[in-house]
């Protein structure tokens, strides 16, 4: 059984958690695994469901989606390679990662560093096809996350607004917010992927890590990348640091919420229809690839979503 539905148990009369809302628990049990005592931030549309940390964590975090991806060379159009020969999707992998590095640092701009008392604002597209009719909806979502928790934040998803309570003594999120939180993640890529894992700091060599650890990292590595400001030198890292990371694959044949042409990075043999997308020539990071399943689980939801807008404002639903 999947431990997120015995914690259904402690929330009574609570209808069942979907997809989305297990994906942020998931999330929030990872930010605080490294908390004693500790509680995982209630879910926003579970306000009363309050976990306090335990050894269900990572078997908890270990139920996330399955994923699946077609194993080709970057820049062709190839069938996987046979069995026994070298993995051109894992080498593609980190050409990709590598160039998007290179990218990041070349262009890297002034870093916008927010006050703990102010909000983190974003603009999301997210371009969401039903599998089986091809119907599609697009939808524009904004966030204003408070930095430190300390008050309301207010997001929309799939055009639904929701608010979260502020963060209780314990609890956190990932990735942070605060920024002295962010400075003390490594950008030096081989000691940022076992950090992460760990949730505070490891010695563990990336060549080490167990096979929870890898597609932890990937899961990690990619929520971070969602930030919208990050202290120097730490999205390039998250970039070599998933490249990394063994399992990291290349999908062909992709394109954004946009429609713009990309390759994804994937973990495929763990997360279905997950993954990250950058142009196939710059290497610019382009957005995110996800699936979601209707609360009846008979429909299947491809989402492609990237971010149109961002900005640290003084208040909720303030814009740039």
């Amino acid at each position: 059984m999947n431990e997120l539905d015995e914690l259904r148990g402690w929330a009574a009369g609570a209808p069942p958690l979907d997809d989305d809302t297990r994906h942020r628990g998931r999330v929030r049990l990872f930010a605080a695994m490294n908390e004693r005592p500790a509680t995982v931030r209630p879910l926003r549309r579970r306000p009363v469901l309050r976990v306090a940390l335990t050894g269900l964590v990572t078997a908890a975090v270990a139920a996330t989606l399955l994923v699946t991806g077609d194993d080709t060379k970057e820049g062709q159009q190839t069938k996987p390679p046979a069995v026994g020969s070298p993995n051109a999707a894992t080498v593609a992998a980190a050409k990709v990662l590598s160039g998007a590095a290179a990218r990041e640092r070349r262009h890297e701009k002034r870093t916008v560093v927010p006050r703990d008392d102010q909000f983190l604002y974003s603009k999301r597209l997210i371009k969401e096809t039903e599998q089986k009719t091809g119907e599609v909806r697009t939808y524009t979502d904004e966030m204003w996350d408070s930095v430190d928790g300390s008050k309301r934040s207010l997001s929309m998803e799939l055009g639904r607004v929701m608010w979260e309570e502020p963060m209780g003594k314990g609890e956190g999120v990932w990735p942070p917010r605060r920024w002295a939180e962010l400075k003390k993640l490594p950008t030096d890529p081989e000691k940022l992927v076992p950090a992460i894992v760990s949730m505070g700091s490891s010695d563990t060599p990336i060549s080490a890590l167990t096979k929870d650890d890898r597609w932890q990292a990937y899961f990690l590595l990619g929520e971070l990348l969602k930030a919208p400001t990050l202290p120097g030198g730490l999205r390039a890292a998250a970039y070599e640091g998933l490249a990394l990371v063994p399992g990291v694959k290349t999908v062909e044949g992709v394109e954004d919420s946009a429609g713009r042409p990309g390759v994804g990075i994937a973990y495929p043999s763990r997360f279905k229809g997950k993954y990250l997308i950058f142009d196939p020539k710059s290497y610019a990071f382009l957005g995110f690839r996800d699936e979601r399943v209707s609360r009846d689980g008979k429909k299947t939801y491809t989402q492609l979503s990237h971010t149109v807008e961002w900005a640290v404002v003084d208040k909720v639903k303030q814009r740039p």
